[in-house]
């Protein structure tokens, strides 16, 4: 029986009397958004100087380019104060954006080229132009249209309580902080195995603007004048177009999930391995910084990855140093596409299947992964986000076809206990309903959000770009119909003065070149 060691495990803990420990995990939300001029282009302005210091407010920031928005929630202890907390970030920054709009889909809006996508700027300060130049490098590396897609990061950690409780059940002695680091990285594992499970259900991004290719050659179908798209696509964000490590293969770097020492040397590796492709670029040129490095990863971050282990950052230090004298303290799905439907891209009834998918990805057994299943794994979420819609649709497991119909409904059968347990201690039938509301997606694709997209598009007759600019003024409008509660706007605002300070000294302090500055972080 595939997941009776699952079964144990929940069992054990409901049984225990401390099932109640599920109840306080901390749930983090991380949304990006690409700020759109009236004319339906990529905004050309600064980071609103109202929203504070990109480089150091805590919500509010900017990701690859000054107009791709980044709204971040602190830890929360619930889905709704999480939701709610994002609620109030999109309305403050609304309050500050005059005449642009928040696009409400992950594939951008009507591009002219890369040299129309501004890069994210952070001030003078060494960690500040680190940050600009990393992106900068992103742009040579990959081209600037691919790094302005959107999408949704969902942070997720169990409480202490829990892990002292698991931790017993499982009959543990070691240290607990290695038992904990251990069991995210079986997470993990587990997370990539079923993580198709997510652009399946979740994808939002079937079809992309014509000017997003610029004219490249695609196997993509054409929409109509402006559109492309493919017939069975839920997610062409994580597919080919999207941002992968398209040089993987050819570097033969892969990151290395058995434990989480591999996964730290696997990607340190990478780092301070040079790469001829990039050495061509150049790092400094004509005195001007064009990459941080030649090496197959500038940094941790530029690894693409559907999830990631993760612990907080203390300063200016590296994310592999933190997780090798830490451990993993949280676990953050990248694989979110943003919601069309919803203001905040992202609704409760994901987040209750997103938490659920979690413990059934912890409590199920988790080997650690085979060369093949690597390619299984890498196979199946370019399937299901060029195909995923494909009547009769077969993924790979262990070596053999199976219907994806199949085994999303094994597993979805499989998470009802859970999601029931998790209903029971959150006094809620959030988590039952949302399995409920999946199962139906799996049993009719027409029901996920990516067939509704191009239906909504067929019957408005309409392409992308008009229903992706239709859905983020109706956004627009829903922002303007709500008020913001004086206290989360006062804190909003302090943080906003607070980080524009904190960017300053920053910048005062400086003591050491920009050269040092990169010797001193590398040398970690």
């Amino acid at each position: 029986m595939p997941y009776h060691k699952l079964e144990q495990r929940l069992s054990a803990i409901r049984d225990s009397g401390q099932a109640d420990v599920l109840s306080n995990p901390l749930i983090g939300l991380e949304k990006e958004s690409l700020r759109v001029a009236e004319s339906g282009g990529i905004s050309q302005r600064r980071h609103p100087a109202s929203l504070g210091s990109a480089l150091t407010n805590p919500y509010i920031t900017t990701d690859f380019s000054e107009a791709l928005t980044e709204l971040i929630t602190p830890p929360c202890k619930s889905i709704s104060d999480a939701l709610g907390f994002l609620t109030d970030i999109h309305k403050f920054v609304y309050d500050q954006l005059r005449d642009e709009i928040l696009w409400a889909t992950s594939m951008p809006c009507v591009l002219e080229g890369g040299s129309r996508i501004p890069i994210a700027q952070y001030g003078s300060s060494n960690a500040g132009l680190m940050k600009t130049v990393y992106r900068r490098g992103l742009g040579y590396r990959y081209g600037r249209s691919m790094q302005v897609i959107a999408g949704v990061h969902f942070n997720y950690s169990f409480s202490d309580e829990f892990w002292t409780l698991f931790q017993s059940l499982e009959g543990s002695t070691e240290d607990q902080q290695d038992f904990i680091s251990e069991r995210y990285m079986g997470l993990v594992r587990n997370l990539m195995r079923f993580g198709w499970l997510i652009p399946y259900l979740f994808g939002a991004s079937p079809a992309v603007c014509k000017s997003f290719i610029h004219g490249k050659q695609t196997m993509m179908s054409s929409f109509n004048e402006t559109t492309a798209y493919e017939p069975f696509a839920t997610s062409l964000r994580m597919g080919d177009i999207g941002y992968t490590n398209n040089k993987e293969s050819m570097a033969g770097i892969k990151a290395n999930y058995d434990s989480l020492q591999t996964y730290v040397d696997s990607l340190r590796c990478a780092i301070e391995t040079p790469f001829d492709d990039y050495e061509k670029i150049g790092v400094k040129v004509d005195g001007e910084y064009r990459q941080l490095n030649a090496n197959i990863l500038q940094i941790e971050n530029e690894y693409y990855s559907t999830v990631r282990p993760k612990q907080i950052l203390i300063g200016n230090e590296k994310p592999t140093t933190a997780l090798a004298e830490r451990g993993v303290q949280y676990i953050e799905i990248r694989s979110l596409d943003v919601n069309a439907y919803d203001p905040l891209g992202i609704n409760e009834e994901q987040l209750h299947f997103l938490e659920t998918f979690v413990l059934f990805c912890l409590l199920h057994d988790s080997p650690v992964l085979t060369p093949s299943e690597i390619n299984e794994i890498d196979m199946n979420i370019v399937q299901v986000a060029h195909l995923g819609r494909q009547p009769g649709l077969k993924l790979t497991r262990n070596d053999e076809a199976i219907e994806l119909k199949q085994w999303a409904g094994e597993v979805l059968d499989t998470m009802r206990a859970i999601a029931e347990c998790l209903d029971e201690v959150n006094n809620t039938d959030g988590y039952t309903h949302s399995i409920n509301t999946q199962n139906t997606c799996i049993q009719d694709p027409e029901k996920t959000e990516s067939a509704l997209i191009l239906n909504d598009m067929r019957k408005n007759n309409e392409g992308f770009f008009h229903f992706a600019r239709r859905m983020s003024l109706k956004h627009h409008e829903y922002f303007n119909s709500i008020k913001l509660d004086p206290a989360r706007k006062t804190l909003f605002e302090d943080a906003a003065i607070y980080s524009i300070e904190q960017q300053h000294q920053i910048e005062s302090e400086d003591r050491i070149s920009f050269d040092e500055f990169l010797n001193q972080y590398f040398a970690q």
